[in-house]
């Protein structure tokens, strides 16, 4: 089975920041895109500045798993293309979103919470430690791995309760931070993975890529049962018990 996978980007500090856009002269969609192409995936991207923002009724419908980046400009993004966003997400379609795209319209809607965190900038060490070793998603990784300079991530983060958590990081400052979330929501699975700050050359990372590849792979929609919604006639025969 071939996995068609869509990476959103915001796509504004590339344009804008010179810093980012040495880092990544393809955009942080190009890296990810990059980082995802393999013999049983076929990888597209968006961006913010698209008709649609890239994701027009056609491109959602033929993806099966939407890669989310975005930081800035997440209140950019018209609602009515995050609502398209999120009834794809309930009809099966996987949704993985990456560092600030947990303040994305999509994520915030689907979790009904603010998703508010702490955080810190200034570049230093994280160690994500993997808190799931028998998940799908930490499949091919060590105990834990570092990410050498990031921003800060730090509890309480107001998310719901996961289904699933995978990852726990470790910040060189103190603060701990649930790092990679499994939800369900309707037929779609979510994949929420904290690191990914545009400032440093995190996607080009080996165990960041490994992450993101198993998680496509896991957020891929499955077939599953056939479901049918509204008003039934019963399956079998009912009697009544009603007097005549």
């Amino acid at each position: 089975m071939t996995v068609q996978v869509t990476v959103w980007n915001e796509y504004v500090h590339e344009r804008e920041d010179e810093h980012v856009r040495e880092l990544y002269p393809n955009g942080i969609h190009g890296a990810i895109a990059d980082g995802l192409e393999s013999g049983n995936r076929t990888v597209q991207t968006a961006t913010l500045q698209e008709p649609d923002h890239g994701l027009t009724e056609a491109v959602l419908e033929e993806t099966d798993v939407l890669v989310w980046w975005s930081h800035c400009a997440n209140g950019e993004v018209r609602d009515e293309i995050a609502d398209r966003v999120v009834d794809r997400v309930h009809s099966g379609m996987g949704f993985v979103p990456v560092h600030s795209g947990k303040n994305s319209k999509p994520f915030e809607r689907l979790m009904g919470t603010t998703c508010a965190i702490k955080y810190r900038h200034g570049g230093e060490t994280e160690r994500i430690w993997v808190a799931d070793p028998g998940h799908p998603i930490a499949d091919g990784l060590e105990e834990s791995f570092e990410i050498p300079s990031t921003e800060m991530y730090g509890e309480p983060y107001d998310v719901p309760e996961p289904d699933r958590t995978v990852f726990i990081s470790w910040f060189e400052g103190g603060e701990v931070f649930r790092s990679g979330l499994c939800y369900r929501r309707g037929r779609g699975r979510i994949f929420a993975f904290r690191p990914g700050h545009e400032e440093y050359p995190i996607f080009f990372q080996d165990e960041v890529r490994r992450v993101l590849s198993n998680a496509v792979d896991w957020a891929a929609p499955t077939a599953g049962a056939t479901a049918v919604r509204g008003e039934v006639e019963p399956v079998e025969s009912i009697e009544s018990t009603d007097d005549p």
